[in-house]
């Protein structure tokens, strides 16, 4: 497997990459993998490497265009250094799944050197009972949360890399950096392009505008007033968190993880006539309902941003495809089943949005402002939003990584601006909520996770008593 990757940034990808000019709103995703032992070295290392030939993104840098006109391009690292992305650690006792989230958090905070490529692993030896851990930073300009778990399954799936002759080797001396000349010719090939793919963009999100235009111009105006408005819903900036009790920002993070049975997830969404992401979004309200409770003020409802994927088949890894849905979520709501029907009837007419389909072109309205004023607009957005939850499938099949089987995955999400992140990711029978918390706006992060595993027994329950299963012998609980 060979992926191709375009050279140059989407829309999306270069606002990830630049409103980092606030170190607050880093996009850096990373993901845990929990190993049955620990791999052998050598054999990682050269498993790493060759991952790095198929996935070329993996070994190139971002070279910004000439003052910063037109958008950034993937051009290839010559000094890449597999020694710098790969390393290796040992843990301190116990050793258990909340040493591993400890090690990680400051990793997830660091920001990554960007004259290089934006990944890091990290193995960690010595966890109880012989396991390891791989703790894998990768950049959100680089992909998103689906093409991450992408990357992974080619990482991890060991059985069918052998079947396939080795990705060929570029000749020596790779790509070269380009001549001042051919950046300046580039770049105003990137305005050109830019525009073209403007209007082309327009006229895929609205089919058969030039029909109405000719045919029903009173119902194209409707249209377009609907859209006009829908657009200004996702992009209108709010002042100030929904939240009574996280308020504040900072730079600090404390990584805390989730785990429970898929099946009972699933079943709880089934129980109330919808699907399993309503039982998450009221798995994760529930939680949100408990902490504001602990602290004395429960809000009618809190802001949320939700990402929507907008993959298709054959589309690469490389790049994000998803549109961010932002929104109010009702977290009073007492009921288990009650608000796994109410949740999931709002969640799906906010995926109806016509404005989620102009995602790329407000992308490139921002991208064509200064940074530093990209920065302060989506800046004073993503501040007021109460947290970041996003729903990913996982593997569905055994994985191994140099002699070493994949026992538990975990994907935290960054959050952006946001108080907390919360990710949802299937693995195998099980699945694993991973939190992101800014220690700032949550004082007692252990009380938000113990909130959070709380608000999905809950849900876990009401599943367990529509289907009459009995109690599971393992429901949602802490990672702790």
């Amino acid at each position: 497997m060979n992926e191709r990757f375009d050279s140059r940034m989407n829309q999306s990808d270069t606002t990830l990459w630049r409103i980092e000019r606030d170190p607050s709103l880093r996009t850096t995703i990373v993901g845990i993998a929990i190993l049955s032992e620990a791999p052998d070295w050598e054999r990682l290392r050269t498993r790493i490497e060759d991952i790095s030939w198929e996935i070329p993104r993996l070994r190139q840098k971002v070279a910004e265009p000439a003052l910063g006109l037109g958008t950034p391009r993937w051009v290839q690292d010559p000094g890449f250094d597999i020694g710098y992305h790969l390393r290796r650690m040992v843990a301190p006792p116990p050793g258990d799944l909340q040493t591993v989230l400890d090690i990680a958090g400051p990793i997830a905070m660091a920001a990554f050197d960007r004259a290089r490529p934006l990944w890091e692993f990290t193995l960690v030896e010595g966890l109880a009972d012989g396991r390891a851990a791989l703790i894998q930073k990768i950049h959100h300009s680089v992909t998103d949360g689906v093409g991450a778990i992408r990357m992974a399954r080619i990482a991890f799936d060991e059985h069918a890399h052998e079947k396939h002759a080795p990705a060929p080797r570029p000749l020596e001396g790779g790509e070269r950096r380009p001549s001042g000349l051919s950046v300046a010719v580039d770049t105003m090939a990137d305005q050109m392009l830019g525009a073209a793919h403007l209007v082309g963009r327009t006229a895929t999100a609205m089919p058969g505008v030039m029909e109405k235009a000719a045919l029903h111009p009173l119902k194209l105006a409707e249209t377009l007033v609907g859209t006009a408005e829908s657009i200004f819903k996702l992009v209108r900036p709010a002042k100030e968190p929904l939240s009574p009790v996280m308020r504040e920002r900072g730079m600090a993070r404390r990584l805390a993880a989730i785990e429970m049975s898929l099946t009972e997830l699933k079943d709880a969404g089934h129980a109330a006539g919808g699907t399993m992401n309503d039982a998450y979004l009221a798995g994760v309200t529930g939680g949100m309902r408990r902490y504001h409770k602990r602290h004395g003020a429960v809000p009618a409802q809190l802001r949320v941003t939700m990402p929507i994927n907008l993959r298709t088949e054959g589309d690469a890894i490389g790049n994000n495809r998803f549109t961010p849905a932002r929104f109010a979520l009702p977290i009073d709501v007492e009921d288990p089943v009650e608000r796994m029907r109410n949740l999931g009837e709002l969640a799906r007419s906010w995926r109806k949005e016509p404005g989620l389909k102009f995602t790329d072109i407000v992308a490139g309205a921002l991208n064509a402002m200064p940074p530093v004023v990209t920065t302060t607009v989506l800046g004073s957005m993503l501040k007021a939003i109460d947290f970041v939850a996003t729903n990913v499938p996982g593997l569905d099949r055994p994985a191994h990584l140099a002699g070493a089987t994949v026992e538990q995955q975990f994907a935290f999400a960054p959050p952006s601006g946001a108080a907390f992140s919360i990710a949802l990711l299937s693995h195998l029978d099980r699945c694993t909520l991973g939190m992101v918390i800014d220690t700032t706006a949550v004082h007692d992060p252990d009380v938000l996770a113990t909130c959070m595993a709380e608000g999905f027994e809950e849900v876990l329950a009401a599943g367990r008593k529509a289907t009459g299963h009995p109690r599971a012998k393992r429901g949602a609980r802490s990672g702790r």
